[in-house]
């Protein structure tokens, strides 16, 4: 629809168009030379991005996305995408939109930070966007129709009324912006007479019922509001779009609420999409008046109640998505005549009774089919042959045996079958049906068969937790994707990797974690160039890494976690220039720390063997996220040049994952791994990556450096068990996101540094068993801890150790503060004339007494029977208490 016009070679390029666009450029960081092309000797309608019209050489389209590299991914909250070589800085929109004939603009999946709505050269201006300039002021740009400025995620936008000026608008993208604070987006974008396609997907919108009771989309076909914050049912200016809209998006946010109180009675919708919401109640039997409902999708939500046996008439229904709600009741068998459905997912419920040929019987244009509910009784004719044949198919809670059927669908692509019980025998059979396969995924069932004789032909094979036994099967070189995590296969690795193929691998990513796999690593890396993880942990492997693993230049993560693996770390794999993850943890590697991993982001070599110092090339690892050297036999003093770690400086701490996109014609799938490590105290499996520095159980002796509290973006820091000494300095209160210290074990000494307390993430501390002395700092969480966190440090006192500190003893013949020297002294012959009459009180008293007791001798015995049993009394609670 909105094709560009290419300029013609004798058209040149307007002076003022190209005034503007080199005002544009002078705002804007190239750090990549995108608009190297841009400068006055070339005509402007030849420079990147540029087109004109061909016959006014006026500019028509300006069209400079950045690209960045799907392939391989380290996900990193949005931020999954290299954009160090986009454009970034600011712009001025209303400088651009003053292209007079401009109908195309997109800036998409760049870096801007800031937007400015300043026109140049004009008496009509809006001020910058975070200003809420009255959107009078502003001109209005007729001509263009496609803006597109998505995923620029450092811009926020306070508000759209600029947007309504833009009166030719069919196609609006400003997905990945911040809108949270645009509260009458709605308002502005309804104002938009022509718009076709709405994407405000992922904005941080809350609010989807602004003050608006009536919507005039008349135009409007796509509606996105996917990623978003809503957390209200839905308004009425919905029930009000008009019967023109053919398509409505409001998937992954979090909307409260009941379908029937949301949509009206549109006949003409042809998609309605309403998965990745809160929405609960009934499916409303309305739906199945929605004659001309091509697609309709609820996954994914809090559905309850049948599904409506009306939703049989829909005879133009392409897809039907219910998947993934709580949805209860039998799977009507009216859904049997939806002869033009092609989706079936209906997955992931409460759905309960028997599924038969009579609810498929009808269905010839089936090609994705997802039955998967733990009370579904499958009971199929055996000798039934389906009207269909399928291109996917997900079952789960198969008892008994695999549907007969199943292996009549010769065009069949894509299998899942999970948590079932089924018997996939004969597995010969299963085995050489599964061959036609693109993905095959069996995960948590129970086949009980020996791999050592199949042959694995599909591009993406995942076979976790099964009970496979026997030695690993053969490849094919179409596998791109191998997974057999959690089974029972014994036996050498070689066989899998060591034969001859027809042609070359397709293999990239490996995963045979926690297996019963014995013997050496096999010497054969050379054919699996491709390799970008190699997961072999938890199993029984022995020997040394061999060398000709250097030769893995794709590889980006190698796990050899719990094995037997001994030797030094071959320099070879310094050649494979991409590893991000190297985790030998808990092997009997030995000699020093590599120092050669140049673009590691996570070392984890705890538990070895490994000597000497910490190099200090490890300062030079500005990636560096995770770094646990825990447990060895380290020495020497920590790195005083740990705060060039880049990567641990910044303030803002996030959350991410470690993951590869194995890009395959037609099945791109992202493949997420994970790392083990001690945290908080205890071992725990963590996908989302914390910034963490484990130095814990070695010989590390000297001051802890005052650099490493320059690292803020530190969340785990654990140095316990060394030889350290030294204060804990005030500059760890910087490090605000720390959520786990531990420094227990040392040699430290001084005080508990009061700005500790700011610490408000910390859940787990430990300072026991140093040298520190005086009070815990009070009236902060520091006393939310047990003594267990300060224990054998005999000088600490104050809550929640029991030892009182000295300067909160009770005070004794203390002046009062705040009262003037004159009181004082009269106080003080007050106080002198009260304790002089106290002190004779005292002896008249003493002396009557005593002398009773002197000269009385009953009075005498009486007393002194008296002391010894209040003797005998103290020490026999004294000695209770030993």
């Amino acid at each position: 629809m909105f094709n560009s016009v290419t300029c013609s070679s004798k058209v040149h390029c307007n002076e003022k168009d190209m005034n503007t666009l080199l005002h544009f450029k002078q705002g804007v960081i190239d750090p990549s030379g995108m608009l190297s092309s841009w400068f006055t000797e070339q005509d402007c309608c030849h420079w990147t991005g540029v087109q004109c019209d061909n016959i006014t050489g006026r500019v028509t389209e300006l069209n400079l996305p950045c690209h960045t590299n799907q392939s391989i991914v380290f996900v990193y909250g949005h931020e999954d995408d290299d954009k160090s070589h986009c454009l970034t800085g600011e712009f001025n929109i209303q400088s651009l939109l003053e292209l007079e004939f401009l109908s195309y603009l997109n800036l998409s999946n760049n870096d801007f930070k800031a937007i400015q709505y300043n026109s140049i050269g004009s008496q009509n201006s809006c001020d910058n966007l975070s200003r809420g300039t009255p959107p009078h002021q502003c001109r209005n740009s007729s001509n263009l129709h496609y803006l597109d400025l998505s995923y620029n995620y450092d811009i926020l936008i306070p508000n759209l009324h600029w947007i309504f000026r833009l009166s030719s608008l069919q196609y609006l993208n400003l997905g990945g912006l911040d809108l949270h604070k645009a509260i009458n987006w709605l308002q502005s974008v309804a104002m938009l007479p022509s718009l076709v396609e709405l994407h405000l997907q992922s904005c941080q919108l809350e609010d989807i019922h602004p003050s608006l009771q009536y919507a005039n989309f008349t135009s409007l076909q796509v509606l996105d509001l996917a990623h978003n914050h809503f957390i209200s049912e839905l308004p009425s200016w919905l029930f009000n779009l008009s019967s023109h809209i053919s398509h409505i998006d409001l998937s992954q946010n979090s909307i409260h609420g009941q379908l029937s109180q949301i949509l009206p009675n549109h006949r003409s919708i042809k998609s309605l999409v309403l998965s990745d919401n809160n929405l609960d109640g009934p499916i409303p039997d309305w739906i199945g008046q929605l004659e001309q409902l091509q697609e309709l999708d609820l996954s994914h939500n809090s559905f309850s109640g049948p599904i409506p046996t009306i939703l049989g008439n829909l005879s133009s229904l392409i897809v039907l998505n219910f998947c993934s709600n709580n949805l209860n009741g039998n799977l009507p068998e009216s859904l049997g005549q939806l002869f033009n459905l092609d989706t079936l997912r209906v997955g992931d419920n409460s759905l309960t009774g028997i599924v038969s040929e009579r609810n498929l019987l009808s269905l010839s244009n089936l090609k994705h089919l997802f039955l998967s509910s733990p009370a579904l009784i499958f009971d199929f004719d055996p000798e039934w042959v389906p009207p269909f044949q399928l291109k996917g198919i997900d079952l789960g809670y198969v008892n008994d045996k695999l549907p007969s059927w199943l292996f009549t669908q010769s065009s069949l692509k894509i299998l899942t079958i999970s948590d079932s019980n089924a018997s996939f025998e004969p597995l010969d059979k299963f085995w050489n049906f599964a061959t036609q396969l693109e993905i095959l995924s069996l995960g948590n069932n129970t086949i009980n068969g020996n791999m050592s004789n199949v042959l694995l032909n599909s591009t993406f094979v995942w076979l976790h937790t099964n009970n496979l036994r026997g030695g690993v099967p053969r490849l094919s070189p179409k596998v791109a994707d191998l997974t057999l995590y959690n089974n029972s296969l014994t036996g050498s690795i070689s066989p899998l990797l060591c034969h001859k193929m027809a042609g070359e691998s397709s293999l990239t990513y490996l995963e045979m974690g926690k297996n019963l796999l014995s013997g050496e690593l096999t010497d054969c890396w050379n054919d699996w160039k491709l390799l970008r993880h190699v997961g072999l942990e938890k199993n029984n492997l022995t020997g040394m890494i061999p060398h000709s693993m250097g030769s893995l230049s794709n590889l980006i993560s190698l796990d050899l976690y719990g094995n037997k693996f001994f030797g030094e770390v071959p320099l070879s794999l310094k050649d494979c220039n991409n590893l991000w993850i190297l985790n030998l943890g808990e092997n009997n590697f030995s000699g020093a720390i590599p120092s050669w991993v140049g673009s590691a982001k996570v070392l984890l070599l705890s538990s070895n063997q490994f000597s000497g110092n910490i190099p200090t090339q490890i300062c030079q690892l500005n990636s560096l996220m995770v770094m646990d050297f825990a447990n060895n036999a380290l020495s020497g003093p920590i790195p005083n040049c740990l705060h060039n770690i880049t990567s641990m400086l910044s303030d803002h701490a996030s959350f991410g994952e470690f993951g590869i996109i194995v890009q395959v014609p037609s099945y791109p799938v992202q493949l997420i791994f994970s790392i083990t490590m001690p945290i908080k105290g205890n071992e725990l499996l963590y996908s989302d990556l914390m910034y963490a520095i484990d130095f814990s159980s070695n010989n590390l002796s000297g001051t802890v450096p005052s650099e490493i509290f320059m690292l803020t973006r530190l969340q785990l820091m654990n140095l316990s068990h060394n030889r350290l000494v030294g204060t804990i300095p005030d500059e760890i209160g910087n490090m605000k996101p720390l959520e786990s210290i531990d420094l227990s074990s040392n040699r430290l000494s001084g005080q508990i540094p009061q700005a500790m307390s700011g610490l408000s993430f910390l859940g787990y501390l430990n300072l026991s068993f140093n040298n520190l002395m005086g009070k815990i700092p009070s009236g902060t969480q520091l006393q939310g801890f047990t003594n267990l966190s300060y224990m054998g440090n005999n000088e600490l006192c104050g809550p929640p150790l029991t030892q009182v500190c000295p300067q909160d003893e009770k005070p004794h013949n203390t002046t009062p503060m705040g009262e003037d020297h004159d009181d004082d002294d009269d106080k003080s012959e007050v106080y002198s004339w009260f304790y002089m009459g106290l002190g004779m009180g005292f002896a008249s008293g003493f002396w009557g007494v005593f002398g009773l007791i002197l000269f009385n001798r009953r009075c005498r015995h009486a007393y002194f029977r008296f002391l010894h049993r209040l003797y005998t009394t103290v020490i026999q609670k004294m000695n209770s208490l030993y």
